[in-house]
Order: C-alpha cells, then structure tokens, then sequence
C-alpha cells in the first residue's frame, strides 16, 4: 500500500508538478500541551469523555473550563480539530448534572453542523449515563415535534435564522427555556462577518433583552477558525465582555505546503493551461495511492467538473468511482450526511467540495488536501488546508492558482501565504 510519501514523490516528478513547483515549505509537528481534568469535574462526566479516549485536557481547554467556572465568557481561535467542540460539551454537561432544569442553546450556521453537534452531544450524554435530552429546532424540525422541544430540551440546537424567526417571536411558549437558560455557545463565529454578522448581533441583542426579561444571564461560548481579531468580534456581537484564548495546546503533525501553477500554453499572450484540468492531472498519485483527500473548489459548477473528470480517471485505473464523491450546497441533506459517514468510515477515500466543508463538521482524517484556486481570503484557505491532517501524521496542502491577476500574485510572491496575517472580521451593529 502506497503512502502519502510516495504519492508526493510521484507529485513531485519532471512529469507532474516539478518544473511548475513555485513553493515547498514544511511547517514543523507541535506536540500535546496536557493538563489533568479539574478536581471539580463531575466523575460521570469525566468518565464519559475518558471512554472516548481523552484522558486529559489540552492546555487551552483547560483554561476555557477555568475561565468559564469564574463565570466569564470565552472565545476560542484555535485551529481546525483542536478540540473545541469538548469546550463546550463540558461545561454544559457539568452543569446539567447538578441542575437538571438548566437549558443551553447552541447555535451554528449551518443545519450541517448542527446535526454533527447533535450526535456527538448524545453519544457523550449517554455514556455518561446522564438523562437528557437534545434536540435540533430548525426549519427541517416537524411542526408536531417542535411543542416538545420547547417544553423538554435541555439542550437546543439551532441557527441565527430559526433564532430570529422561529424562537424570539414566540418567547412567550419559550418562556421556560429562556428563564433557565444557563449557556449560549456561537460556534463558527468567523461566519458571522459584514451585513449577516451585524444583522446576528441585532438578533443576539434580543435574544439577551428576553433573558434578562425572564431574569437569567446566559455565559457566552465561542469558537471561531483562525481570524485576526476574535475577542472584538465576540464583543462586538453580544456587547459582552470575553476572555481570548488563541493559543492551542492540541499536537500536530508536519504539514506540508506546496504551490504549483498551471504551465504558460501561449508564451505570446500569456495564457497557461487550464488550472480544472492541471489539478486533474496533480490528483492523479492521490487516487492511485487511495491518499484520504479533500479538493476545494470555488463553484458548484467546478466541483462537478472534477467530480467527473476524478471518476473517469479511477474508472481507468480500474478502481472504484464510490471512491470520490462530491459534496456542495443543494445535495438533499441524507446524501450529505451519507458522504459525511462514508469519509469518517473510510468508504469514501476523496471527496470534491465547495467551501461548504469548510466549517468544522467531523470528516475523520484526510491526509491531503488541494486547493483550487484562491477562496478569497487567506483566513478561508487556512481553514481549508485545516480539513487535512487531523492527526498528529504527515499532512499537505496542495494549492493550485488560476490564471488571474490574484493567485498569480499569490505564485509570483509564494512567501505572501507564510508571512500574511488572517483578515479581521467586521461588523457594525
């Protein structure tokens, strides 16, 4: 069985990306900063998360945990599987075990990741053998289930949308939810950026105005990917004050950076080969070596250009076409959830995406990663490259420039994507 080390030589041939190689740039491994859970940590939750393998906390999620049992709200800007999510488990769980009538809300943008949140939260539930119930409300949640989510959830998982139109109007059926609601966790706060962030933090502000009016103060949890100025835009977003805690503790294998540009076809005109086709002929080790990989690309339309041209090629290599799927906003969301299972049960080795699986749902570990053309800003191709190497293994990122003037700038000055800072995320409420 060939390794991502074979695949890289076969990458790096006369043949393939050699003598297109702009930049290779090898961000050395970080190993684990670990603290032991805290003594107030309930046994039963602890030994929830210990069943799933974490026996110890990361350094920034220890001092999320302190800083929230001092009752202050916290922003976490840690990388992609850092280890958020148990952030906000935790403390939820904590609290629930002592206080049974306590309620969270737990927002994200998309019913995506909503329902990755949903079974991750019962799984955890349920070996710690606690009684609880959490439930998604959003506009897929029937109209006959909806009464019991109001009256019976402890914890509600739900979006900005379905919080402005489907909750706060109707705070009076809420009422016992919002008297007792202890946690708001705003998880992919980067999201929450320009017009639809400031709209959010009009709808947050509300949200805050019926809880104070139903006399309770909910604490803050975010997580936010990498951006360059998380503890203003959680500010700016609740007008709450919150501790930033941006410096990960959580172990990462050497990641591999490699730029390689379409080669010049017309030296008069300057016009290089088509950059859909050259990332088809650069995937080619991936697929020969069943390489666990994930291709960004910028439309839905190119994604299903190199869906297809991916399934022809493993057609003749005399492989199965299953093995690469794509995946894109207007898939029926059982198709999503069925690629999403078939990436983390290994099923699915190479999966073509928009920047849909950008945000942080759970795909298991992808060893690669290619990003064709530029996202549009270097916090989104960071994220992007943070969906492969998910363990503490060898890693890539492969990026591949289109012929515009913005990603041939990036391929002319490659060091531009070492030294540049993510972008700061604005809003004006």
């Amino acid at each position: 069985r060939l390794s991502l080390s074979d695949a890289l030589n076969d990458f790096l041939s006369p043949d393939l990306a050699g003598p297109n190689l702009v930049l290779d740039h090898t961000f050395s491994a970080q190993s684990a900063q670990v603290e032991p859970y805290p003594l107030w940590i309930d046994p039963h939750v602890k030994s929830a998360f210990e069943k799933q393998g974490i026996t110890k906390l990361y350094s920034h999620q220890s001092k999320a945990l302190q800083s929230l049992k001092a009752g202050k709200n916290v922003v976490l800007a840690t990388p992609t599987a850092s280890g958020k999510s148990l952030c906000f488990h935790l403390p939820v769980l904590q609290t629930l075990s002592h206080d049974p009538s306590a309620r969270a809300l737990f927002i994200f943008p998309t019913k995506a990741l909503g329902q990755d949140q949903v079974s991750s939260l019962l799984k955890t539930t349920e070996s710690a053998g606690l009684s609880l119930k959490v439930h998604t409300f959003d506009g897929d949640t029937p109209s006959h289930v909806r009464q019991t989510v109001r009256k019976e959830a402890n914890v509600v998982v739900s979006n900005p949308d379905m919080l402005h139109q489907g909750i706060l109007p109707h705070h009076t059926t809420w009422m016992s939810f919002l008297r007792n609601l202890r946690y708001v966790v705003l998880d992919e706060l980067h999201t929450y950026r320009g017009v639809f962030g400031s709209h959010v933090a009009n709808v947050i502000r509300r949200l805050e105005r019926l809880c104070a009016f139903y006399g309770s103060s909910p604490q803050y949890i975010c997580g936010s990917a990498t951006i360059a100025n998380p503890g203003e835009l959680a500010e700016q977003l609740t007008a709450k004050d919150f501790d930033v805690i941006n410096e990960s503790g959580a172990p990462t294998g050497p990641k591999r950076l490699l730029v390689t540009r379409p080669p010049i076809v017309n030296k008069a005109l300057g016009i290089r080969q088509s950059y859909i086709l050259y990332a088809r002929k650069m995937i080619e080790p991936f697929l020969r070596a069943k390489i666990p990989t994930i291709i960004f690309g910028l439309s839905r339309l190119n994604v299903e250009v190199l869906l297809k041209y991916l399934q022809d090629d493993l057609k003749s290599l005399r492989m199965d076409p299953e093995l690469v799927q794509g995946y894109r906003g207007g898939y029926l969301p059982q198709a999503r959830r069925k690629i999403e299972r078939g990436l983390r049960d290994g099923s699915v080795r190479f999966v073509v995406s928009t920047n849909a699986l950008e945000l942080g749902i759970d795909i298991g570990s992808l060893k690669a990663c290619f990003v064709v053309g530029y996202p549009g800003s270097i916090a989104s191709l960071w994220q992007q490259a943070g969906r492969a190497g998910r363990r503490d293994e060898l890693s890539t990122t492969i990026y591949i420039p289109r012929s515009n003037p913005l990603d041939q700038f990036i391929a002319n000055e490659p060091g531009f994507l070492l030294e540049a800072n993510p972008e700061a995320a604005r809003i004006d409420p």
